[in-house]
């Protein structure tokens, strides 16, 4: 694995659609990546499909050795692992990938909990206070996320929402790595903006993974 100290070091812990297309994406921009899941010899498993560029670790020690955590499990589960590991959690940046979402029972999808809330929000509030928290990576299906990386002639656009502009270079960093075009939509508060059903998301206002230009006029037609 590389270990260049410029490189942001980024820990994806679990393994469903979302985090695999997180950790396969990076490495196919060239960033290493460590991959985490409760069952470690399935992230064994993925790690020697992604090369040498990965490498698979317990939960306790990704978290050890990142600098970026990205928790790419269910927003429930999310509290649980910040609670969890909220020692191991201070001092590095948590990820959140998170849709407060469940299935209808009609086919489709409905939020749980407040329509003006935003998992963003909800979990921002429990993490240590040492601890600095993006919204990120969440605002594409797992098809999308994976199908739109590296498009050409123009990337396509990842937002993120964030409080401290000190996180922001490492996020567009693991961005940019991963195949897409970062931009920076405000403060948590805005996070509602970039999660399912939200104006800036996929399964929400844009229908659809957008290039940079669609994405600033979208966010600009919403902006008070």
């Amino acid at each position: 694995m590389n270990t260049n100290n410029s490189t942001t070091k980024v820990a994806v812990i679990g393994l469903g659609n979302i985090g695999k297309a997180i950790a396969a994406n990076l490495v196919k921009g060239g960033h290493p990546v460590i991959v985490s899941s409760r069952e470690i010899e399935k992230a064994k498993g993925f790690a020697g499909e992604l090369g040498e560029l990965a490498d698979a670790e317990e939960i306790s020690a990704a978290i050890h050795h990142a600098d970026v955590i990205i928790p790419a499990i269910y927003f429930d589960k999310i509290k649980e692992f910040v609670k969890q590991y909220a020692e191991e959690l201070k001092g590095k940046i948590i990820v959140d990938v998170s849709n407060p979402i469940a299935p209808d029972g009609n086919g489709g999808f409905k939020k749980i909990i407040d329509k003006d809330t935003s998992a963003g929000q909800t979990l921002s509030s429990l993490i240590p206070k040492e601890t600095h928290f993006i919204k990120a990576f969440g605002t594409l299906g797992a098809a999308s996320l994976s199908g739109s990386a590296f498009s050409e002639p123009e990337r396509k656009v990842l937002f993120y929402a964030s409080d401290s502009i000190n996180s922001n270079k490492a996020i567009e960093e693991l961005i940019i790595d991963s195949g897409f075009e970062p931009l920076h939509i405000g403060s948590i508060s805005q996070s509602i903006r970039i999660e399912v059903f939200g104006d800036l998301h996929e399964f929400g206002g844009l229908g659809k993974p957008v290039s940079i230009k669609e994405a600033k006029n979208a966010l600009n037609q919403h902006k008070e």
